[in-house]
């Protein structure tokens, strides 16, 4: 078994809170083992250009209550031709970092198989707030984005209270509605639009007025990103149709004025919460453990409470199985078993978000 002497962490693609932790973690547990730790700075464009700083205990202290990354991110397109994985290569020979942990989404994950099909061991933690790792439970960063979307919410609807208005608020979440949907059930959203569910738009609007006869002043729509151009439009609707029902009925109470609300990077940034710090803990330390005991080209994930691990290209393949993009020849590696195993995975994923969809349409008003 190779032994290591030195590692490098990395974070690339979208920061996410809780990033800084999941690095203290991974730079106190190896050295903890005797490996030093190379620190890179900006993903994979750091290796391409040399820019890294040695890290040590205290180097990482007082960095787990800090959002974003101060390892820094950028999305490397040189790196993804093999002039620049051979630049980065170079760059890890010369350094002697024997192997690396790199920090982020699907793109970080496809440098990590990239890094270790050319001999660089690698292991890979999902740190992104949308969740969209369809491997793990949880990734870094999502408990903090939902904390962000609410406490966000929290302060519209008083004002949404004090005006008789409704607001609908557009989060982040690229193509998942993991952030939209649980945060609408925890702000008491009158409805949620999320890619992975049908949305009824005129059922919705005719339930606001019915509220709105009961008496209800403030209502929250919950949006995901993933549904495009959808917002604006439906803010749009709710606004126009009740303010023409209010001057036919001539009573200027059943006019929902609406606004529209973008909370875009806001729900990236802040300190990360005790369960991202606890989680990128959990996963920094299993990925030191896994890179020294001679594994790479893994994924670190969390499945009922337990960290596990998942081999990235299984990872990557269950992705676009549960997202409808694979490619012809891209499951061809997997057996029978394996392949039935992911559409278990991906039935159990879509049952879960149909159930708490209907949680949230039940308890919504």
């Amino acid at each position: 078994m190779k032994k290591f002497r030195k590692i490098g962490v990395l974070t690339s693609g979208g920061d996410a809170p809780g990033m800084n932790a999941a690095v203290r973690a991974v730079t106190r547990a190896a050295l903890a083992r005797g490996v030093e730790v190379m620190g890179i700075y900006g993903g994979y464009r750091g290796m391409i250009d040399d820019d890294m700083i040695a890290l040590t205990s205290r180097e990482v202290s007082n960095k787990i209550t800090l959002g974003g990354t101060f390892l820094y991110s950028d999305r490397c397109l040189e790196f993804k031709e093999e002039s620049g994985m051979q630049k980065a290569i170079e760059t890890l020979k010369r350094r002697e970092i024997d192997g690396v942990v790199a920090i982020g989404g699907d793109g970080t994950f496809r440098g990590a198989t990239d890094l270790s099909a050319r001999g660089i061991p690698t292991i890979g933690i999902p740190g992104t707030i949308d969740n969209d790792i369809t491997a793990t439970d949880n990734t870094i960063g999502f408990d903090t984005a939902m904390q962000a979307v609410l406490e966000n919410v929290d302060r519209l609807r008083d004002t949404c209270e004090s005006h008789a208005r409704c607001n609908v608020v557009e989060v982040m979440g690229r193509g998942a509605g993991d952030i939209a949907l649980n945060t609408a059930i925890a702000c008491g959203a009158v409805a949620a639009v999320i890619p992975e569910c049908p949305f009824d738009e005129d059922g919705t609007i005719e339930k606001m007025i019915k509220l709105r006869r009961e008496g209800k002043r403030n209502f929250i729509i919950i949006v995901s990103e993933g549904v495009d151009d959808h917002s604006e439009r439906l803010a749009k609707k709710i606004n126009d149709l009740t303010k023409k029902l209010s001057e036919d009925e001539k009573n200027p109470a059943m006019w929902i004025e609406t606004k529209f609300c973008r909370l875009a990077h806001v729900v990236r940034g802040g300190s990360p919460t005790l369960s991202d710090r606890l989680l990128a803990t959990k996963m920094g330390v299993r990925a030191v453990d896994e890179l020294l005991a001679g594994k790479s080209d893994l994924v670190i994930c969390e499945k009922a409470g337990e960290i596990i691990t998942v081999d990235i290209a299984y990872s990557q393949v269950l992705d676009r199985m549960y997202k409808g993009t694979l490619k012809d020849g891209m499951i061809d590696k997997f057996n029978e078993d394996q392949i039935n195993e992911m559409k278990r995975a991906i039935e159990i994923k879509k049952q879960q978000f149909a159930d708490t969809y209907a949680i949230m349409n039940e308890v919504a008003g």
